[in-house]
């Protein structure tokens, strides 16, 4: 199994248990820019009723649940990470957040083309908002590559005072200016 079969499979069932999701991380900057490769897909989930152990029953075999949850740490949420037998590619689920913008980030999601089928997954603005919180946190190279990206890609498009409003809040203004300013004009 391929890791696009994979989290299109996950999207099969976590909409066949009615779970509220969104598609987010690499998924979602490659949807808004320039594609790269990666070896997970991150949703994040409102679970209700269902536990994310009813959901890896569901996706069937070829699924495993690491048994230990981890936190993810910018919103402070649980993280449980499916591997995928015979891939180095994994699913990581993050429980939907008390933070303000990960609230406003799902309550914004829009559906869209995922391969052969739709699923949701967050605006480009959102994409770009959370990547720089990322990158503040952790300092890793690949978001802001792919805040950058998805901005070069996007440009005019974009909803300016929404991001700024955010990134104000958040302390990454800075950081989306230096990236702005490391784009060439067209």
């Amino acid at each position: 199994m391929t890791g696009d079969e994979a989290t299109l499979k996950v999207i099969e069932v976590l909409e066949t248990l009615s779970v509220s999701y969104v598609l987010v991380g690499s998924f979602s900057s490659n949807f808004y820019s320039i594609p790269r490769s990666t070896k997970d897909a991150d949703f994040v989930v409102q679970l209700g009723t269902h536990s994310v152990r009813d959901v890896v029953d569901r996706l069937g075999e070829g699924f495993h649940l690491d048994p230990q949850m981890t936190f993810e740490t910018v919103t402070m949420t649980v993280r449980h990470v499916v591997h995928v037998s015979g891939t180095p590619f994994h699913i990581e689920f993050f429980h939907l957040s008390d933070d303000s913008h990960d609230q406003q980030r799902f309550k914004r999601r829009v559906r869209v083309p995922v391969g052969s089928k739709e699923g949701f997954m967050p605006t480009a603005e959102d994409v770009i908002i959370t990547k720089l919180r990322w990158f503040a946190k952790a300092r890793r190279n690949k978001d802001w590559d792919d805040a950058r990206d998805v901005i070069a890609v996007q440009g005019d498009a974009l909803d300016w005072d929404y991001i700024h409003s955010w990134c104000d809040k958040h302390g990454t203004r800075q950081i989306l200016d230096d990236i702005r300013r490391s784009i060439p004009p067209l």
